[in-house]
């Protein structure tokens, strides 16, 4: 049985979840996020005293694959109602020399240290925003804002012996040391 799969996505005052067939539309203050789901699991709206959730079941619960995608469902499932009360975010970090970032409209411009700037369009229900070298993307979409954030930093991703390159804030970079420093050793 999938520990996670079985326990119900409680759904707060403000949030409406409708279900037809394997699509499931969550709506909030923050947004509408609508996913269709794998035809192995069955999502199943409650309500009882007031309270409502959705629980997310499956007819074979002896099948590896259908379990899989039990727990994936139900976490899916739970993004998205937290996403549409309160949006996820990620921030990225620029360094290096002469590296800049900039927001030109809705779009982010990237001079990385290539000949050229790098223009980086940011697709709708995502916000993003520069400060510094810092840019944060936020939206109600989980999947989304987290492929967003690794798309940017894919574009140049830090490197380990000067630590140049876009980082997520927070992530610890592992350094080498270099050809002096190894020959002095």
């Amino acid at each position: 049985m999938s520990r996670i799969g079985k326990q119900p996505v409680i759904i707060p005052n403000g949030v409406t979840v409708s279900v037809q067939g394997q699509t499931v539309t969550v709506k909030g203050p923050k947004g509408e996020l609508v996913q269709e789901f794998n035809p192995a699991v069955k999502v199943v709206l409650n309500e009882k005293e007031g309270q409502k959730d959705i629980v997310v079941t499956v007819a074979n619960e002896t099948d590896k694959f259908v379990r899989a995608q039990w727990g994936t469902a139900r976490a899916i499932l739970q993004n998205m109602v937290k996403g549409v009360v309160e949006v996820f975010s990620i921030q990225l970090e620029v360094n290096g020399v002469g590296y800049r970032v900039n927001m030109k409209g809705k779009d982010i411009v990237l001079n990385i240290g290539f000949s050229h700037e790098i223009p980086f369009i940011i697709p709708k229900g995502i916000e993003a925003s520069v400060e510094g070298n810092i840019i944060t993307i936020k939206g109600a979409d989980k999947h989304l804002v987290g492929e967003i954030a690794a798309n940017i930093r894919r574009i140049r991703k830090p490197e380990p012996y000067k630590g140049k390159g876009i980082k997520y804030v927070g992530e610890v970079v592992r350094r080498k040391s270099g050809k002096a420093q190894k020959a002095a050793a």
